[in-house]
């Protein structure tokens, strides 16, 4: 026994040598590295806070069902872009490709060099029936007001459309001529991922394009990070997956005064709840692991030994994390019931009842593995399971140590004074279609939004401030004119 406890002992004291030892030596992952970057342009943030008002009134409403859009509202906004920035346009050749995606090149001087794609989509999503009320002022009314420009768009993803028109405005009419070629692409359904931007992606694909980095939106700026509680800048480096699992239960139907011991309805309750119910396991690995020990210089001592040690304190630190929803999101798949339908009326039992469930895949998880989960779950019920559309797989991750990465985070780091750290993005933007004509892809919008502030995207009194909008606008005109050249 006392030959046990000796080596217990020792197991212990070697344990926390070895834990001291990487909490002591313990380097955190690149974040900002700086590399000399163009200076400061002057901007009209106020004319730019107009302008983005005017391109809110176009209600580029993006529904589930696209039937139900007003098209027209687009090819407004694209007569209107091409009236409010001449200058850009004459720089710029515009194709509009798919249904209303806007793919602009500005030809650099070096053919030599790979090009870069910067984004931004045109559409919106609705807003809530009924919320008109909850709304300080009109959701499509662009109005400017307690120095925001409120409205549905303002931050996703019209604010940065208008910034990057604004940026490319100012330089081609100061006579900017970049070196690398810049392609500026806008997709028009980004939000139902109808696939405006994959068309966009396959023509330059087959014009041989080969970017040296995509830059897409990402709202992944935060004045209180959850784990610091300090300001934070992530440079989103890998994607999650999405797909939307279809769940449908049939039966006879008939009247609802005779039902039969369980219907449709009540199957499929069963196996959303079975679905639900079970949650994929917490991990804190690549990009999210990059992210968060790239904190380790501001944390508290606590934290950056557990950072330091996640081979041994890795459910210690998900604990923590998963307080946040935001950044619990980020350390698995997620599963989120959606939308439900049944009967065509109160009293009818439905012959058919259908559910769809949202899952957004971590790295490491993919639609196969999700769909033999989900049918595992509901094996023994009168259910079926498919695919909504063809899923998009998690993407790979991007360098946090090429070139592109040092310009972004050192501009990011000036610009917003926040602390720079890569990141998982936890939605889908366009770019994901762009991957495999790009060498790195990243993620960032570049404003910093309070926790409160978050809560807007896709929300109620959506808006941005115009300092914001100006410091939007500074950002993408630096970041032009030190990638480009």
């Amino acid at each position: 026994m006392r030959s046990v406890a000796f080596a217990a002992l020792g197991a212990v004291v070697l344990g926390g040598g070895v834990v001291a030892w990487r909490t002591a030596t313990f380097e955190a992952p690149a974040s900002a590295q700086a590399v000399p970057l163009a200076p400061a342009v002057a901007v009209d943030a106020e004319a730019a806070a107009r302008r983005l008002g005017e391109s809110i009134r176009f209600q580029t409403v993006n529904n589930q069902n696209p039937a139900d859009n007003r098209w027209e509202e687009w090819d407004k906004l694209h007569a209107w872009l091409e009236t409010s920035y001449p200058a850009a346009h004459k720089a710029m050749t515009r194709e509009i490709v798919g249904n209303r995606t806007l793919v602009y090149s500005w030809p650099g001087s070096d053919p030599k060099l790979e090009p870069i794609i910067l984004m931004a989509h045109q559409d919106v999503v609705p807003i809530t029936a009924g919320s008109e009320k909850d709304w300080k002022h009109a959701p499509f009314g662009g109005e400017l007001a307690d120095g925001y420009v409120w409205g549905r768009g303002a931050v996703d993803d019209k604010g940065s459309l208008i910034a990057l028109f604004e940026a490319m405005e100012t330089l081609a009419a100061q006579g900017y001529a970049p070196k690398r070629t810049i392609y500026l692409v806008s997709g028009a359904d980004e939000e139902t991922r109808a696939g405006g931007a994959k068309v966009a992606a396959d023509l330059l694909k087959q014009r041989g394009v080969k970017a040296w980095f995509v830059l897409d939106e990402g709202f992944s700026g935060t004045t209180k990070d959850p784990l610091t509680g300090k300001a934070v800048a992530r440079i989103l480096v890998a994607e999650k997956g999405y797909a939307t699992l279809r769940v449908t239960a049939e039966a006879e139907g008939g009247h609802s005064s005779a039902p039969p011991r369980e219907t449709a309805v009540v199957s499929l309750a069963k196996a959303v709840t079975r679905i639900a119910e079970r949650p994929y396991p917490t991990r804190i690995d690549g990009a999210v692991s990059q992210g968060y020990q790239a904190l380790v210089p501001q944390a508290s001592f606590q934290d950056r030994v557990m950072l330091a040690n996640l081979w041994l304190f890795e459910p210690f630190m998900a604990r923590k994390l998963e307080k946040s929803p935001a950044a619990a999101a980020t350390l698995h798949t997620t599963i989120a019931p959606t939308m439900l339908e049944g009967a065509p009326k109160e009293n009818v039992l439905p012959q058919k009842a259908i559910a769809r469930i949202n899952f957004r895949l971590a790295p490491g998880d993919t639609s196969d593995k999700v769909m033999a989960r989900s049918k595992a779950a509901v094996a023994d019920l009168p259910v079926e399971l498919s695919w909504e559309k063809p899923p998009f797989e998690a993407t790979a991750v991007s360098s946090t140590t090429s070139d592109p990465w040092k310009i972004l985070s050192t501009l990011v780091a000036d610009t917003s004074g926040a602390t720079v750290a890569p990141g998982l993005m936890r939605a889908g933007t366009d770019s994901w279609f762009f991957r495999p004509i790009a060498t790195d892809t990243y993620l960032f919008t570049p404003v910093i939004l309070s926790p409160e502030e978050e809560k807007m995207v896709h929300g109620t009194n959506e808006r941005v401030s115009v300092k914001a909008l100006g410091e939007m606008v500074t950002f993408y005109s630096r970041l032009i004119r030190t990638a480009a050249g």
